[in-house]
């Protein structure tokens, strides 16, 4: 059996690492074609996990528009998969690179697994461009592995056949007990670098396009205005190298004293920094997936999330960004909320993800021979 990964950012990379890691222990013959749809951010985790991709797209160019990425990416993908004739491709959640990876293995007739299949918050345009990406790579895709059971029943009410759908738990537990695991030593020394260790501190991370402009600065709004009430507590923000980003923070955070900007760091760093927070703010939707591992609240900036379980198992609020709301957000933390929330177990999974997708590929590509 012939396996293809394909995948071009940060989040991709690690979730799709220990698949990849463990599919290589059980000597499977795989592939990766990274896209590189985030260039530096993809290059440290593939350094972290030391995989070395088998095709480098490096697809990005500034300014590039989402249907110029997209064409791009069909042409270079369909050449390779026209010379390796694999069995499977595997994509994992909801880029650009995930869906035009699936759409170029369905012109080429090869099925598609979807890693982490079934995310949906019912609003095409929110968010942008990633809910349509899984929900159109989720029509193509033979299979699905599903991270929770509410996944699977989303899949289900479309029309997704049961036996075609794995629940799996989600690989980035895989990845994050991998690496606290393995760089214990590290972690130590990366809260020691940036000073740390001994502050009380909000992590905070906002990247999302829907949360451009107003809305980020909405949020940092109603953060100045709750350090300036709270004397101990600091904020570290790794801040995301997108201009738009970059401008509405800094314009409102720049002179903060107590607000650590940095740029944004690696997944090792950054493991590190959720480890030694006391709760953490952000638009990622994979954070909300890794923080109740470490057992820290969660308060999420958007509207709307793909990741309910979170939200019912009480690891993590959906709280929008409206500055008044934010703020109040944050009060609550003062109070028992706290504790219950960084006490609730992890609907996400217990690192055994990847165990279980190799294990249906292998009865699945046995029972077809």
């Amino acid at each position: 059996m012939k396996t293809a990964m394909i995948f071009g950012t940060r989040p991709e990379a690690i979730k799709m690492a220990p698949l990849y890691k463990k599919m290589k222990e059980e000597e499977m013959e795989v592939k990766i074609i990274a896209t590189a749809q985030h260039r530096e951010m993809l290059d440290q985790v593939l350094e972290l996990f030391e995989i070395t991709p088998d095709y480098d797209l490096n697809i990005m160019k500034k300014n590039q528009s989402l249907p110029e990425l997209t064409s791009r990416l069909l042409i270079s993908i369909d050449k390779i998969l026209k010379i390796e004739k694999f069995d499977y491709v595997l994509v994992q959640g909801d880029t650009t690179s995930s869906f035009v990876g699936s759409l170029t293995a369905f012109y080429n007739k090869i099925p598609v697994g979807h890693v982490e299949a079934g995310l949906r918050t019912n609003n095409i345009y929110d968010p942008f461009p990633e809910e349509m990406n899984r929900r159109l790579t989720g029509t193509i895709a033979q299979h699905h592995f599903a991270s929770t059971q509410k996944a699977k029943e989303n899949l289900l009410k479309e029309n997704v056949e049961e036996k075609n759908i794995i629940v799996t738990g989600n690989t980035v537990i895989d990845a994050l007990l991998w690496v606290k695991q393995n760089k214990q030593k590290d972690i130590e020394e990366i809260k020691e670098k940036y000073n740390i260790k001994d502050k009380k501190y909000i992590l905070v991370t906002m990247h999302r396009r829907e949360n451009w402009g107003e809305p980020i600065e909405n949020v940092m709004r109603a953060i100045k205005r709750y350090l300036h009430e709270n004397k101990e507590m600091y904020l570290v923000f790794p801040v995301h190298l997108n201009p738009k980003v970059r401008e509405s923070v800094y314009k409102i955070l720049g002179n903060e004293e107590k607000a650590i900007l940095i740029d944004p760091v690696e997944y090792l760093e950054f493991i590190a920094l959720m480890d030694s927070s006391h709760y953490i703010m952000t638009d990622s939707g994979g954070i909300q997936e890794e923080a109740p591992t470490l057992g820290k609240p969660t308060l999420v900036l958007r509207k709307t999330t793909e990741r309910p379980e979170a939200i019912e198992a009480g690891t993590a609020k959906l709280i929008g960004t409206d500055e008044e709301t934010v703020y109040q957000a944050m009060k609550e933390l003062e109070t028992e909320q706290y504790t219950k929330m960084s006490k609730a177990s992890n609907p996400f999974g217990d690192g055994k993800a990847s165990e279980r997708i190799i294990e249906f590929l292998k009865k699945e590509f046995n029972g077809q021979k």
